[in-house]
């Protein structure tokens, strides 16, 4: 009967010692997978801020500097004023 004991008990050892190397083979490999799988991280970058609007009054003491410089027309004027009440 030791014999036998002897005998199980060495089965017992081996097997549960192919079992963990086993699992951990197992983990490697799907931790090694899990990495090649993953797309590179792209550098994040901050978005622009966006440009500061120009208030009303001021594009339009802009308008009128340009229309006394002759640099716009009195139609021209008339035209970019209308799209910055407009807007």
């Amino acid at each position: 009967m030791p014999r036998l004991m002897r005998g199980i008990a060495r089965t017992a050892v081996v097997a549960g010692t192919a079992t963990a190397v086993s699992n951990r083979v197992s983990r490697r490999q799907a931790n090694r997978w899990s990495e090649q799988e993953q797309p590179p991280e792209e550098p994040q970058y901050a978005q622009p801020a966006p440009a500061p609007e120009k208030d009303t009054v001021t594009q339009l003491k802009e308008l009128a500097e340009l229309k006394s410089q002759g640099i716009l027309t009195d139609a021209e004027f008339e035209a970019e004023k209308a799209k910055v009440l407009a807007g």
